[in-house]
């Protein structure tokens, strides 16, 4: 029947990239989680940002993805290519740029940005003081 079958090990891995315990995989308890600790956040490397953190474990596999970000003086995430979906940010701390199609936009502390997601978009700190945000992207892109 050419069925194959994973090991748990490799199980175990994939899910812990996605933040889900095997307890949480295999639970049949129906009960839908509500809060989320920062012990449980996961850390993603890569992004052009000093801190890069999925807030809810298994979030991509939601209709939206809770992100802080923390980027230091001159540092910038990567360019995002448009794609279907809406962003929206909440700036904590510092102010940051967000560049649509070029086009460079200041969102500080306490302002926040809402946006389709159809542009190119980069999220960057041209200032002299770290920069922290609450990035919500529907739908989730990782």
């Amino acid at each position: 029947h050419d069925q194959t079958s994973i090991q748990i090990d490799s199980l175990a891995d994939i899910l812990e990239a996605l933040g889900v315990s095997l307890t949480e995989f295999f639970s049949d308890d129906g009960e839908v989680r509500v809060v989320f600790s920062p012990a449980e956040r996961v850390k993603v490397d890569g992004k052009g940002a000093s801190s890069f953190e999925l807030l809810v474990a298994g979030s991509t596999n939601n209709l939206m993805d809770p992100i802080m970000v923390e980027l230091e003086p001159g540092e910038e995430m990567e360019e995002q290519p448009p794609h279907p979906g809406e962003q929206f940010g909440y700036v904590l701390k510092g102010t940051a740029t967000l560049r649509l199609n070029r086009k460079g936009y200041k969102v500080h502390k306490g302002h926040c940005f809402y946006f389709e997601s159809d542009k190119t978009q980069q999220i960057l700190n041209e200032g002299q003081t770290p920069v922290q945000l609450l990035w919500v992207i529907s739908p989730p892109q990782m």
